[in-house]
């Protein structure tokens, strides 16, 4: 059986994920979300966790936030960590600019996860066309939905995201690079 191990930054992208893989994986695909409290701690962890989870058919995906990084050296120092551990066929994905990012890009789970009528309309808005390019994407969320909370907000929202209808690139290509490792 294929296993899929997701290492994430921190606990709301777990929320979102534990949300989302059910319905973008097939059913004989298995996944594990191993969540760790920051960057720096995932970074610490990755070494130790690609060397120690030898189990045939895994394979790793690992999901960082750009914030205000540059997101191709982040990458690059996270795929020389996965290859000098032994994994090169790990998957390195990043969100830009931060997880807020992927929500602003589908507006209409925003909506109904907070029963905010109008939001989905705002979508076409020049502001959340490219989510990814906002610097502040949990500020602008907090600005249309006030009581959002990390952890919550994650789970409430991810309930109601739609795959393929999201205007965040980086999420789109997180999507299809899962269905990509899914499907070999």
């Amino acid at each position: 059986m294929k296993q899929l191990f997701f290492l994430v930054e921190e606990p709301s992208m777990k929320e979102v994920l534990d949300a989302l893989l059910p319905f973008i994986l097939p059913p004989e695909v298995g996944f594990k979300i191993i969540k760790h409290e920051g960057k720096q701690d995932l970074e610490r962890s990755i070494p130790r966790k690609l060397k120690a989870i030898q189990i045939p058919g895994v394979q790793f995906i690992v999901v960082r936030d750009q914030d205000s990084a540059d997101w191709i050296q982040v990458k690059e120092r996270l795929r020389t960590l996965c290859i000098q551990s032994g994994r090169k066929d790990s998957l390195v994905r990043i969100v830009c600019n931060e997880l807020e990012s992927w929500f602003l890009g589908d507006l209409a789970a925003v909506e109904q996860a907070f029963h905010r009528r109008g939001l989905a309309g705002r979508q076409g808005n020049a502001k959340y066309r490219n989510p990814d390019e906002l610097h502040n994407a949990a500020q602008e969320l907090k600005k249309l939905v006030p009581e959002y909370q990390k952890i919550s907000g994650s789970r409430a929202i991810a309930q109601h995201m739609t795959p393929d209808n999201n205007c965040s690139h980086s999420f789109q290509v997180f999507i299809e690079g899962v269905r990509r490792c899914s499907s070999r």
